[in-house]
């Protein structure tokens, strides 16, 4: 009876039925006897319990608070507006697959005729295990980064591809106006198996907007439960869920049409405005809002003093939001404790701060949570590297790169080491 049972299961159409859901049973008896909401973030040498960071200015003739440069006057958006020729794409039968499958959706409005696995095989190869099947082999890899689609774009596609932070509303609908979809990455809310709203981090595309009905109309990769093809995002919802990543957002085009984009992008079209813009927001937004939003504020102050170069200034942003973090009642909202499996910038922060032993103290928190980040296991290898224990250093690289055979960054540090993969 077991052996009929194993050999059910793993028939293709009953597997991609009931894998997800085995999966969610499995994750929720892990998480009873250890919640991962539980863990905390400690980076050595975080300033007081109580006291606020006082960051310095930015490295800038340009005051943070005067950052809008003149801007170009743009037609009048109409009232709404949606693009035809736009192919949906699940999800659905792949492991955490939103970011292959969104992408391969911006591509194919293009004219590429790739699928979701092509795109897969590069930027989420899974487990270097010949054993395996290509989706047993991706469960493990639960994220795919922006830079690791743009890479894509650019390297294995005739289109090109850009990456800002900082984005508004008025912004994507006018590149939607004007024929250019846009993918963002947002938090992503729903109800775990104790019936608590948990968080994850998730692409959409966007492909239209009603101001009318007040929301952009979306291609949701994630249809479990809800179709997923023209769905209306509430443009309060979207900015919601959209302030996690700190307003990150990904554009795809033609590379003969790159005038265009720039120029419909405006001030966004230079990526340190960009960077000043989004610091800008955080900084108004830490200070207006409560709880988890003034978490991701302040997250998102660190993040964007990271993409200026200022790390100290971040380092000191990251500790006071992981203190937020730490001090959340997690009775109504389990702490968004996946954030680190989506962005490294406190990695970036700390180490470029010579603050090594905080990188570890992150590290080692996000693995708790998630053992099988090859971002966190690179980060944690070159702190360990910077405090001489190298046999621990190229442990940690020779896993983050078994876990993604792809993963540049762990195979240069591997070569540099003279260690084999």
């Amino acid at each position: 009876m077991l052996a009929l049972a194993i050999l059910v299961y793993n028939i293709p159409f009953v597997h991609d039925r009931l894998a997800w859901r085995l999966n969610d049973l499995r994750n929720s008896v892990v998480h009873f006897f250890n919640p991962p909401q539980e863990a905390l973030f400690a980076p050595s040498g975080v300033v007081g319990p109580t006291l606020e960071p006082t960051l310095r200015p930015t490295r800038t003739a340009t005051p943070a608070g005067a950052i809008a440069t003149p801007t170009p006057t743009f037609e009048p958006l109409p009232a709404s507006a949606q693009l035809e020729n736009v192919n949906f794409v699940t999800q659905q039968g792949r492991w955490n697959y939103c970011g292959p499958s969104t992408l391969a959706m911006a591509l194919n409005y293009w004219g590429w005729n790739g699928d979701r696995d092509d795109i897969g095989e590069v930027i989420k190869p899974g487990e270097n295990n010949p054993g395996m099947d290509f989706v047993q082999r991706g469960e493990k890899d639960k994220n795919v980064m922006p830079y690791e689609m743009e890479y894509f774009v650019d390297d294995y596609t005739e289109l090109r591809a850009l990456t800002r932070v900082g984005g508004d509303v008025e912004l994507v609908k006018r590149m939607v106006a004007n024929g250019f979809p846009v993918v963002i990455e947002k938090g992503y809310y729903e109800a775990d198996y104790r019936g608590i709203v948990d968080w994850l981090g998730h692409y959409l595309f966007v492909t239209g907007y009603d101001d009318a009905r007040q929301a952009f109309v979306v291609q949701d990769t994630w249809d479990k439960n809800h179709p997923g093809e023209n769905v209306d995002s509430p443009y309060a919802e979207f900015i919601e869920g959209w302030r996690s990543f700190n307003f990150l957002f990904i554009v795809v085009y033609p590379a003969e049409r790159e005038v265009e984009v720039l120029n419909l992008l405006g001030p966004w079209a230079d990526d340190e405005w960009a960077n000043r813009r989004a610091l800008e927001i955080a900084e108004g937004e830490r200070a207006s809002l409560t709880g988890l939003d003034q978490y991701y504020a302040w997250f998102n102050t660190g993040s964007s003093h990271v993409a200026l170069f200022d790390y100290v200034d971040a380092a000191n942003a990251y500790d006071y939001a992981f203190q937020l973090y730490n001090a959340l009642d997690d009775e109504t909202y389990n702490r968004p404790y996946r954030m680190m499996w989506y962005q490294t910038g406190p990695y970036w922060a700390y180490y470029y701060s010579f603050r090594y032993q905080a990188v570890i103290d992150v590290a080692n928190t996000t693995l708790s949570t998630w053992p099988d980040s090859e971002e966190s296991l690179y980060w944690r290898g070159l702190a360990r590297a910077g405090l001489g224990e190298t046999d621990n250093a190229i442990a940690d690289f020779q896993r983050s790169v078994y876990l993604n055979p792809n993963f540049g960054p762990g195979l240069a540090m591997l070569q540099q080491l003279g260690a084999t993969p």
